[in-house]
């Protein structure tokens, strides 16, 4: 019988100290200098994966913030108590969304209230009505790209180490050279292979990471 495995410990927070620079210095180093003063809206975008939550979610450590995303039902009240206002996946608003976020882009402006929005497109692109794509795009808006190999490689095994996984550089090199390579996929499949591991009892090894696709019938 396989043992289910039980949590290990919280999932670390996301951080400015545990976010990993790699090609997106010039967008971290401003987010970093965001609580120090208002200023117009921040929009961060990229692809999957690419640290534009990881930096929405290290502002949220030093500003009461209200967090809204495409799973937060409308209508979305606005509170003067927040410093920030965050809109993560602004691709994925609906028509209600849209117009909750649009309200609270008046509200913000009104109460000198930062907002930083994030999307996996430029906002000129955003599937989006016009007068909230005009108002994401009119401020600082920087591109952020995935991790380099060499980056991601460190990620992974800096993760490892703190989960206590012994992972070899021949496991790494099969997961990223069969799937996508983007933090947040390699991330998931971290978690994934952990469990496995801890039910059947054995190392991470590249035998281990094969038998667990097959069970799970996915592809290799």
């Amino acid at each position: 019988m396989r043992q289910i495995p039980l949590a290990i410990g919280p999932v670390p927070l996301k951080t400015f100290a545990n976010f990993v620079v790699g090609p997106n210095a010039v967008a971290a180093a401003h987010v970093r200098t965001l609580p120090q003063r208002a200023s117009a809206p921040l929009y961060l975008w990229g692809p999957s994966g690419s640290g534009k939550s990881h930096l929405l979610h290290a502002l949220t450590h030093e500003l009461r913030t209200g967090w809204f995303d495409s799973a937060t039902p409308p209508p979305w009240q606005f509170s003067d108590a927040w410093s920030l206002i965050v809109l993560d996946g602004c691709e994925a608003f609906d028509e209600a969304q849209q117009h909750s976020a649009f309200a609270l882009f008046i509200d913000a402006a009104s109460q000198g209230t930062q907002i930083a929005a994030s999307g996996s497109v430029p906002p000129v692109d955003l599937p989006l009505r016009e007068d909230l794509r005009t108002r994401l795009g009119s401020g600082l808006v920087f591109s952020l790209a995935p991790l380099d190999e060499a980056d991601a490689r460190a990620v992974l095994h800096r993760e490892a180490d703190r989960r206590g996984i012994l992972l070899s550089d021949d496991v790494v090199f099969f997961l990223m050279t069969r799937f996508s390579r983007d933090l947040k996929h390699l991330m998931a499949m971290l978690d994934r292979l952990d469990e496995f591991a801890l039910a059947e009892h054995r190392a991470v090894t590249v035998p281990l990471l094969k038998k667990m696709f097959e069970e799970e019938g996915s592809l290799l």
